[in-house]
């Protein structure tokens, strides 16, 4: 591994590219410490600290935004506003005709959808903004006069359209998706609290949260780089005078195809209450009882939640009518299967029984560190921090970028890693 990294760095361009990534990355973790205007940082975090942060959304969102929204940083809302406008335009490219249409025009059609996405994250942004900034004042952490208000509401929404071009150079210029790039360092932020936590721990967190840990990125590894390969071949073609000869390849089907979107879904969902148990102190008392991180009813509830969400992210991303129209065009059918609607249902089969296992892994791994806070003895910050979500999304996020840098170095005769 450190050859190739030797012989990575020897390489001008992917030099540069990762200089740049770097640099904008060293950018995005100094505006997460740089407080917006008329806020004092100590109060925002005196909150966090005691007024139930794991129970929260809010800690949800902190750990994305790299403990930024602790501070109520102009980085406070991180990139998340980005990615819910783009989960939310995928959706509704599957019920409303015309964005449809635009997603089947090519470059013209994605570029004009990304312009719909850029213009609802800037709505989401100010929309959140002026939220969090309404629920500091009304817990007394934060006092602002109308000016200062929307200059705060001005500066956040602000920063998150920086953060959103921020990603998209990475992009370009740097070395991975710049949007998942920002997520990684976030959490990667709050590491080191995690370890800390586990150092101060006691002797059972002490011997078994690694094992636990190294676990659970094993698991991760296997499950995301796990596929089903279903077979195609290619009949002869005659391409103008020429006869093409027909080939055979296969058609990869991920286990977990959805990635960690159904968790971010179900974490937002099942945060509802307990937030709405800010605004409203008559329901805090149920919310104690059924729908704290710990209580089993919120677990069993989480993980159905998640495994819904999983089949209909799944169902979104991949539709078995338009891949076996596209194999049809282009001559291809699945062997003993006929061509048209019965390769969909093939297709369709295959999906539902290959989503099933990727499901109940989402589920597990997202529950597992609430499971070993309530019965492992273990401390919140170390299970927060290094398991979980924490570790799915860190992991997706690291093979991505490493495959994209395998095919730099393959490009230039170089022996990658990925093997």
């Amino acid at each position: 591994m450190f050859s190739w990294l030797a012989n990575a760095w020897r390489v001008p361009e992917l030099r540069r590219r990762v200089l740049f990534t770097a640099l904008i990355l060293g950018l995005y973790r100094l505006g997460s410490w740089m407080p917006a205007p008329g806020v004092d940082s100590s109060k925002i975090q005196g909150f966090f600290s005691g007024g139930g942060r794991g129970s929260t959304i809010l800690g949800l969102l902190s750990l994305f935004s790299g403990g930024a929204l602790s501070r109520f940083a102009i980085f406070a809302l991180g990139i998340m506003p980005y990615v819910t406008a783009s989960i939310i335009l995928q959706l509704l490219t599957v019920v409303v005709p015309k964005l449809e249409a635009l997603q089947k025009e090519g470059e013209s059609g994605t570029a004009k959808i990304n312009q719909y996405t850029r213009y609802l994250t800037v709505a989401l942004a100010a929309g959140q903004s002026a939220g969090y900034a309404y629920l500091f004042q009304r817990q007394g952490v934060l006092s602002a006069n109308p000016g200062r208000f929307v200059l705060i509401v001005i500066t956040l929404t602000a920063g998150t359209t920086l953060l959103m071009y921020m990603g998209e150079l990475i992009t370009k210029r740097g070395v991975g998706n710049g949007i998942s790039l920002l997520i990684f360092a976030s959490i990667l932020s709050s590491a080191p609290t995690g370890v800390l936590a586990w150092v101060n721990g006691g002797p059972t967190e002490k011997l078994f949260f690694p094992i636990i840990a190294l676990g659970i990125v094993v698991a991760v590894v296997f499950v995301q780089e796990g596929q089903r390969r279903i077979p195609i071949q290619y009949a002869k073609r005659i391409v103008g005078r020429r006869q093409v000869a027909g080939g055979s390849t296969y058609m990869p089907l991920r286990v977990n195809m959805a990635g960690v979107i159904p968790v971010i879904f179900a974490a937002a969902v099942m945060a509802f209450f307990p937030t709405l148990a800010q605004f409203i102190p008559s329901t805090q008392g149920l919310v104690n009882k059924y729908f704290l991180p710990t209580n089993l009813t919120y677990l069993l509830l989480e993980a159905m939640l998640i495994v819904i969400f999983t089949y209909f992210y799944t169902a979104v991303q991949f539709n078995p009518v338009d891949q076996a129209d596209n194999l049809r065009k282009h001559g291809g059918y699945v062997p003993g299967i006929r061509p048209g609607p019965p390769t969909a249902q093939y297709l369709d089969r295959v999906l539902t029984r290959l989503t099933l296992p990727g499901a109940l892994y989402l589920a597990i791994v997202a529950v597992a560190p609430s499971i070993f806070i309530r019965y492992g003895g273990f401390q919140q910050a170390t299970s927060r921090a290094l398991g979980g979500t924490s570790v799915l999304i860190v992991v997706g996020v690291a093979l991505d970028t490493m495959r994209q840098m395998e095919s730099q170095m393959m490009m230039r005769h170089y022996e990658g890693f990925l093997k």
